[in-house]
């Protein structure tokens, strides 16, 4: 990786723990110059304006959540065992704050659901991605309404992700595990 690589790899680093604390709007390129102790030139070299900085974040939100979540159980037989295994990955990863602002997701998804536009379009598609490997894997699992199931997760891991971020209350997350292993096919599945 080539210097300017890797400085624009540290920035979005930083600005997608920051997006996740205070929302991408709040991402600026003399902010995170001056958090960053880069110079607005140097920085704005990276990206041409505030939407090009939100687009490469959501991007890079993307790609943390692959690496955490997916990417260590593509070995995981699909169906049944890979859903278990990304249900289980997704709750660790929001439980132990993949983002520091805790789920970048819900964050940017609250900030962005009404305003219309490329960086609403990307966050939508990354949610929807997530979501739609989720109904995969429950088809491959033979479950009745994949997308369902899907929903539910997602919507167990938000729900979770609040309780602890904004009530102080980590007992989501037993409650989150319990209700999705109910939901999930039984391990031969």
């Amino acid at each position: 990786m080539g210097k300017a690589q890797a400085t624009r790899s540290a920035i979005l680093e930083h600005a997608t723990d920051l997006a996740s604390r205070e929302g991408l709007e709040g991402l600026t390129i003399g902010r995170l110059a001056s958090e960053l102790k880069m110079s607005k030139s140097g920085l704005f070299a990276h990206f041409g304006s505030k939407q090009d900085l939100q687009m490469a974040t959501v991007e890079a939100a993307a790609q943390r959540f692959y690496e955490a979540v997916l990417a260590p159980c593509q070995s995981l037989p699909e169906g049944g065992e890979r859903l278990c295994g990304y249900c289980e990955r997704y709750l660790d990863t929001l439980q132990q704050e993949l983002f520091a602002g805790g789920c970048f997701w819900a964050a940017a998804s609250a900030e962005f659901d009404d305003k219309p536009g490329p960086v609403r379009d990307a966050i939508a598609g990354a949610v929807g991605a997530w979501q739609r490997e989720l109904a995969r894997q429950a088809a491959a699992a033979g479950v009745e309404d994949p997308a369902g199931l899907a929903f539910e997760i997602y919507a167990l891991g938000i729900g979770a992700n609040t309780a602890l971020r904004l009530l102080n209350d980590e007992r989501g997350f037993a409650r989150a595990r319990q209700a999705i292993e109910r939901r999930l096919p039984s391990p031969a599945a």
